[in-house]
């Protein structure tokens, strides 16, 4: 199974557009429906490509998903990163995301040397992704009681991190 990560084009709308209006992604992501192509190409024009690093999941270089990283903001928050990811719901339960995480933080902490810490904020009902992240090596921190909206909806999280000094399990 070949995964890559790499930015997104234009030219990935029709893939993006056919897992990522999925009701059953939906809910476990920040991602809200592009009912139009054209919907789907400002979201890329104006988010997704200058973005600093928001990167196509790709299966034998088609996308199938994304993965981002989001760098924290002055001075004080440049040392951390927050991680965020979706995945098509035909990709699920094959390790995809497991290893586009893994990629993801070896990636990252070579290219952003800034980062030391990275975060990831979980829909406490989500527990597939927080295997995800343990299985990478993040640490699970702590409960975060109606931290975000997701959907219209206040929920709890789950606080997950993993440092630059940690591996992550199996990257080598």
């Amino acid at each position: 199974m070949e995964i890559t990560l790499r930015p997104y084009n234009l030219s990935d709308v029709d893939h993006f557009l056919a897992w990522a209006n999925d009701d059953e992604v939906i809910p476990w992501s920040r991602l809200t429906h592009h009912p139009t192509k054209e919907s789907a190409i400002r979201y890329f024009e104006e988010i997704v490509i200058p973005h600093q690093w928001y990167r196509a999941i790709c299966l034998h270089g088609k996308p199938v998903g994304f993965i981002l990283m989001e760098q924290g903001a002055g001075e004080a928050g440049k040392c951390r990163g927050t991680l965020g990811y979706a995945l098509g719901r035909a990709y699920w339960g094959k390790g995809i995301m497991t290893e586009a995480v893994k990629m993801a933080l070896v990636m990252v902490f070579n290219e952003m040397p800034d980062i030391e810490r990275v975060e990831a904020v979980v829909n406490v009902k989500n527990v597939v992704s927080m295997r995800v992240l343990e299985k990478v090596g993040f640490l699970r921190e702590g409960l975060l009681r109606k931290y975000i909206v997701i959907h219209g909806e206040v929920t709890d999280a789950v606080m997950f991190s993993i440092l630059s000094t940690t591996d992550p399990i199996g990257s080598k």
